[in-house]
């Protein structure tokens, strides 16, 4: 059974047991997560397509930890003008693991 959601402006195709990195939840570690915002469930040979989302179904999952990407440098350069620009840029992350997918 898998389940596509979507969190933090992002849409992810997750399996129960499995574990991924979202945009950064205020929710403290260890804690239960409802994902209500379901767009798909599949248990096989079904599949439910929501308009925009399905109804009654949640996807739950476990904050495992938060943290931060590896960084990403950004350099603009602009040649034979004397102009060089460098910047960085760490995102914040939650790490998930999915505990379960129902639906109503």
């Amino acid at each position: 059974m898998y389940a596509v959601i979507k969190t933090g402006g992002k849409q992810y195709r997750v399996a129960e047991g499995q574990a991924l990195k979202v945009e950064k939840l205020d929710v403290e570690e260890g804690a239960s997560v409802e994902l209500a915002e379901v767009l798909l469930v599949s248990d096989g040979e079904t599949v439910t397509v929501g308009a925009p989302t399905v109804g009654g179904a949640i996807v739950t999952a476990t904050v495992q930890s938060h943290g931060r990407a590896k960084k990403v440098e950004i350099v603009k350069f602009r040649r034979r003008k004397h102009h060089r620009k460098q910047m960085g840029h760490r995102q914040h992350y939650t790490e998930l693991k999915i505990t379960g997918i129902r639906v109503g």
